[in-house]
């Protein structure tokens, strides 16, 4: 299998000489493909196969591991292009056998600075099917839902033809005729007009409605029995993570004449393993369960873990149990495979094809045995030996030498890097220094002002070219290793300061570069922390890129460089590391792992002054969602006191600690001297709901998100927005239900995890006294709460069960959420508050023993708000009953 190597063919002016990009056998790895196909079809053709079956064992993984330069992406990019009829069925990979019927791949890259995710790999699932040329109900209507919420105001037509990676794709250009069409059939079939304009709002609750009826018009759509939860839930990238599921059962329910088989590639599987807590790899085992009637097959350098039951927990399924066929000592398609070198057949094979002049083999015999041997059957070798003859016949005009070839595999890397142009070899040194890069960034760092050196490096074969990547160039892992080996021994090669030097010019290379876009934010800081860990270089515009960083609300993990010894104190570049990663978990585990992280670091006293306020805040806030109180304060005012960056933020966490205590004077005072950069809008809606003054609390929550929105600050306003639901929820219930579907809405593109929860408490609130299920829903949330560490919003849900009692009127009820409001949440004077509401809302006077809060007017305005609010809910549940 092959195809024309321009990089060689423009390398020489003998045109009799001709060069292949040629892939070897691998006839193996291709038998088990086959294979898995042909079991995989066998079994969702069999009797008693259920698409919807969510506890049968999966076994839909065909698994490809090894080491790097082994040929494991090729591999997987020939099979997607021998799946797609893109090479020829020749001796060496035969066609599938015709039982397996149709075939439709996709492959997606996961390497870390590929510019993949989550969202990308749906949508690139999404448009293999749409290349079966049927619509996909479900996951449409489900899919628009998603988007509407998530991207509002851009068609998702649009949206996949301005990225190179979908756009490309064979289905792009039927998916937008597909979703209309699934929206108008569903439209016509619950009586609405057009194809459903906006799925949400009323629309939505019609099409629910029609599901959970069973209307005959829909009956088919209602056969797929998670459908309407799956509407229902939050519009967000974990509801995103389940919608394969619908995939999966429009696949299915095809007529027999349409259906094929979906075979999902992905590649570079080690770039989601090794995340950070899994988060990643989480979601994206959850698409290979959900669609049990798709062949995934994953390419790493890593075994697939899947079968270990330790990792229970950090993924929804694992163990034995689960994938059975992941197991060591498997035999039946698909299964786990190491990826071997290629035997020696294989690279006389290549080394034969790979070179030819006037269709014979330009190496003799004696140099492919030779080469053959030294390679130990690595690919990359081969590549570059391949190369490296053709540079030298170019130069010469007769074949190289045997002895040129005698070479292992670092001494190869070392000659070709020899034999480039000095001002290359300088481009491959300070490249090196990073994980991926663009040519004017390769020029910078390597000090140059023209690009003629990095222009030519980029075509070289060594040198790995993904258009999605925040920078697209990269040099092969094992060559960045080999280069700075061989180094050591070349007659140009680099001192330690000539290394120091390039390592300061990538990095202020790095730092010039425009990083306001989110992934290359994170590709920057992840390069420019490792070079200023590993050469003890000032952290510099890591500084400005961190609170950058912290300011949007998205948190892709930021992984610390490695570390020195055990004894050895950090580098501030790996404290800086830690910290932004720690902060960023704290959206995905419990408070007090962060907070024992932050510690850690403050410890350490590495940092520079500008940057201990970083770690020093998001301790106080975690201090203060733990209901440490007094460590809390202690921190909030060490930093505000500091003055830095964090200061207004910190002044407004004083303003949350005294709100706490019910200290409301001292806290709006406090308040009124924030401005907009401490986020006062949103503060003094804190400090008006307590006192029942809803109006003035929503009108405050408003102005903050609206201030919010106009400054760019989408997770600001997001978080006003949930705190705008909440408030509205006692006062409006429709209007409410209205600010609660915003605020999903801005969430679902950032990563907060209280402003979630928030708005979770909010439905509480909305239903409280008229819902009959709000004790499980409000238990289910507080356990959500707890788990995360986030005692405030523990103390809201317990607030709305009591609220939900007294307008219910179960005195029992209301007694015995009072004592969970005050085992749970009230220690000392904190939230005291709340449990002393739960009194005055009912008319009653507080037990002596309950803290008192220092209301912004007198208790009995304060009462009379809430007694009224407690009534007009009383009066509309009785409407309710009585319609």
């Amino acid at each position: 299998m092959s195809r024309s190597d321009l990089r060689a063919l423009f390398r020489s002016n003998d045109r009799d000489v001709r060069a292949v990009d040629y892939f070897a056998d691998r006839r193996d790895e291709w038998d088990s493909v086959a294979q898995s196909l042909s079991c995989l079809v066998r079994a969702v053709r069999a009797d008693g196969f259920d698409v919807q079956d969510l506890e049968a064992p999966r076994r839909n993984v065909l698994t490809f591991y090894g080491v790097g330069g082994i040929g494991k992406s090729t591999l997987s990019r020939s099979v997607a292009r021998h799946l797609s009829g893109g090479l020829p069925a020749d001796d060496h990979w035969p066609p599938l056998d015709e039982g397996t019927g149709p075939v439709v791949p996709v492959r997606v890259d996961l390497a870390r600075d590929s510019g993949a995710d989550f969202e990308s790999l749906i949508l690139a699932v999404r448009l293999a099917a749409a290349e079966i040329g049927q619509p996909m109900p479900t996951f449409d209507l489900a899919l628009q839902r998603y988007w509407e919420h998530n991207h509002p105001g851009e068609p998702l037509d649009e949206y996949v033809r301005r990225r190179t990676r979908l756009s490309s794709l064979p289905g792009a250009r039927n998916l937008s005729g597909q979703v209309q069409s699934a929206l108008a059939d569903v439209a016509q079939a619950v009586a609405l007009p057009g194809t459903m304009g906006q799925v949400v709002g009323q629309s939505l609750r019609t099409v629910v409605r029609a599901l959970r009826e069973r209307h005959h018009r829909v009956r088919a759509l209602a056969e797929c029995s998670r459908f309407a939860d799956l509407l229902e839930a939050t519009p967000d990238q974990d509801a995103l993570s389940y919608y394969p599921h619908l995939l999966a059962w429009d696949l299915a329910s095809l007529p027999p004449k349409h259906r094929a088989t979906l075979v999902v590639l992905l590649d570079t599987f080690e770039d989601v393993g090794d995340r950070v807590h899994r988060d990643l790899e989480r979601l994206v085992q959850r698409v290979v369960w959900l669609m049990p009637n798709a062949l995934f097959v994953i390419t790493g350098r890593n075994r697939l873990q899947w079968d270990d039951p330790q990792l229970e927990g950090q993924l929804d399924w694992a163990g034995p149990e689960c994938w059975p066929q992941l197991v060591g000592g498997a035999t039946q398609e698909p299964r786990q495979h190491t990826v071997g070198y290629l035997s020696a057949g294989d690279c006389e094979t290549y080394l034969s094809q790979r070179l030819t002049r006037a269709g014979r083999p330009m190496m003799d015999d004696v140099t492919r045995h030779l080469v053959t041997a030294n390679s130990h059957g690595l690919p990359l070798y081969l590549d570059l030996a391949a190369m490296r003859f053709l540079d030298l016949y170019r130069r010469s005009g007769n074949a190289p030498s045997v002895h040129d070839f005698n070479l292992d595999f670092p001494a190869l890397v070392a000659r070709t890097f020899r034999d480039l142009p000095p001002e290359a070899r300088r481009v491959v040194r300070s490249v090196s220094l990073l994980e991926s890069f663009s040519v004017p960034l390769a020029s910078a760092a390597a000090g140059f002002d023209h690009d003629a050196p990095a222009q030519s490096l980029v075509d070289r074969p060594f040198v790995e070219h993904d258009p999605g990547a925040p920078w697209p160039y990269r040099l092969h892992a094992l060559i960045r290793d080999a280069v700075r080996e061989a180094d050591s021994t070349s007659d140009d090669r680099w001192t330690s300061a000539d290394w120091q030097r390039a390592a300061r010019r990538a990095f202020e290379a790095l730092g010039r570069e425009d990083i306001s876009h989110r992934a290359r934010l994170v590709s920057a800081l992840r390069q420019g922390l490792a070079l200023s860990h590993q050469f003890g270089l000032p952290l510099g515009w890591l500084e400005d890129a961190a609170f950058q960083y912290v300011d949007d609300f998205v948190w892709e993990p930021i992984e610390p460089p490695a570390g020195l010894r055990d004894d050895t104190a950090p580098t501030p570049a790996q404290a800086l590391a830690t910290t932004l990663s720690a902060i960023a978990q704290r959206q995905r585990r419990h408070r007090s792992g962060t907070a024992r992280q932050l510690r850690q670091v403050l410890e350490t006293g590495v940092l520079p002054p500008s940057l201990e306020e970083l770690p020093l805040y998001f301790l106080a806030e975690c201090d203060r969602d733990l209901g440490n109180f007094q460590e809390s304060l202690n921190g909030m005012r060490r930093v505000a006191d500091l003055g830095g960056r964090l200061a207004a933020t910190a002044r407004r966490g004083l303003v949350h600690l005294a709100r706490r205590i019910g200290d409301f004077p001292r806290a709006r005072e406090a308040a009124l001297h924030l401005g907009a950069e401490g986020r006062q809008d949103r503060v003094l809606g804190d400090l008006w709901w307590p006192q029942g003054s809803m109006v003035l609390a929503c009108s405050a929550y408003a102005a903050g998100r609206d201030q919010a929105l106009a400054d760019g600050q989408v997770g600001e306003a997001a978080l006003s927005q949930a705190c705008l639901a909440f408030a509205a929820a006692f006062q409006d219930r429709p209007r409410a239900a209205e600010q609660i579907a915003r605020a999903e809405e801005l969430l679902a593109g950032v990563s907060i995890r209280w402003a979630q929860t928030q708005t979770r408490v909010a439905a509480l609130v909305r239903d409280a006294g008229i819902a009959p299920d709000l004790p499980q829903r409000a238990e289910a949330v507080a356990r959500e709460a707890e788990e995360a560490g986030q005692t405030s919003s523990v103390a809201y849900v317990r607030f709305a069960e009591c609220l939900h009692a007294l307008v219910a009127g179960i005195p029992e009820a209301l007694a015995r959420a009072r004592e969970r409001l005050t085992e749970d949440c009230v220690s000392g004077m904190e939230f005291a508050y709340l449990a002393e509401l739960t009194y005055l809302m009912a008319d009653e006077e507080p037990p002596a023993s309950l803290p008192r809060a220092e209301w912004l007017d007198d208790v009995t305005q304060v009462r009379a708000r809430w007694v009224g609010l407690v009534e007009d809910r009383r009066q509309e549940s009785a409407a309710q009953q009585g319609a």
